[in-house]
């Protein structure tokens, strides 16, 4: 049985708009971590910022996973400050019992950053506020 043209139209228009969608949605998704590779490159030493608050300063505030997905991947490649974002809470985010843990707390320590109770760095004192 051949499908009626106006069936087969509409198949391909909804066909080219879900590809049309999927673009704008990379695209978005690239300027997204683009912004939040910006914005980690400009935390300067001694200070820390959040995964959320980075989210919010690239322009999407419940973007905090994609801020540690940016860092997984990209830390190496533009050689970003990846010591310097930590917790909504103040901690580091690594598990203590890993090596990456005692690695970001040294960098931290090295920059100036201190520790307080269990291992929290003061936001108050610490966090940095953006431009």
């Amino acid at each position: 049985m051949v499908p009626e043209p106006n069936r087969l139209k509409s198949k391909k228009n909804k066909r080219l708009a879900a590809r049309l969608n999927t673009i704008r949605r990379l695209t978005l998704l690239q300027d997204f971590t683009l912004k939040i590779i910006k914005t980690i490159s400009q935390i300067p030493a001694g200070k820390v910022a959040t995964y959320g608050q980075i989210a919010a300063m690239a322009g999407n505030h419940r973007g905090a996973r994609q801020v540690s997905r940016v860092l997984h991947t990209c830390s190496s490649k533009y050689q970003l400050p990846w010591h310097r974002v930590i917790g909504v809470g103040g901690k580091i985010s690594i598990p203590k019992d890993q090596s990456g843990y005692h690695r970001q707390k040294s960098k931290l320590q090295a920059e100036g950053v201190e520790f307080g109770l269990q291992d929290r760095i003061d936001l108050h004192v610490f966090q940095w506020q953006g431009q």
